[in-house]
């Protein structure tokens, strides 16, 4: 084996970012697959033995170079977590209203917070415990939210009472202008 296509196959899998068939990879590299099996064979086996953050490794989807599972830590404290803009919003009426039933979330949101709340659980954002006085989940951030984007302390929603005395007490300071 040739270590030049060795070193040209980490390479295409460096560059591509994502699985590949040993067809994919023959082709990009501009070789046949057998070329292609004997290098990623020399890759993983020199993986194997350096030490090293990353390893070539076989998936259903194809072969990858990717992060050791021993670096998955440092992955989540240095990878900005990408949430769309309905999580983002689902987290933020969790966030206010902790604790708040998944029920009376779907009321204030929408039927979007199905696909919302398992993501933002696998992600740590949210705890989910059934609540023992109905049949719907209860909410809560998690101190992962509060780390990740350094709030320590979220303002208390108004209750109706504090509501109608804040407003009473603006339009009061509002007249004295």
């Amino acid at each position: 084996m040739n270590t030049a296509t060795a070193t040209k196959i980490e390479a295409i899998l460096y560059l591509k970012g994502k699985p590949l068939s040993v067809g994919e990879i023959a082709e990009y590299a501009a070789c046949d697959r057998a070329t292609v099996e004997e290098g990623i064979i020399e890759l993983m086996d020199s993986y194997a033995h350096r030490d090293s953050a990353l390893e070539v490794v076989e998936t259903t989807d194809g072969y990858s170079l990717q992060l050791r599972s021993d670096f998955q830590d440092l992955v989540q404290t240095m990878i900005p977590v990408e949430l769309g803009l309905g999580a983002l919003r689902t987290l933020a009426a969790i966030a206010l209203n902790s604790p708040i039933l998944q029920s009376d979330l779907i009321e204030l949101r929408g039927s979007g917070v199905y696909q919302h709340v398992p993501e933002l659980v696998e992600l740590g954002f949210v705890r989910k415990r059934r609540d023992n006085e109905s049949r719907s989940y209860s909410l809560q951030v998690t101190p992962k939210f509060h780390q990740y984007f350094q709030i320590e302390q979220l303002p208390q929603p108004f209750d109706n009472d504090q509501k109608e005395q804040q407003l009473e007490l603006d339009l009061a300071v509002g007249a004295g202008e």
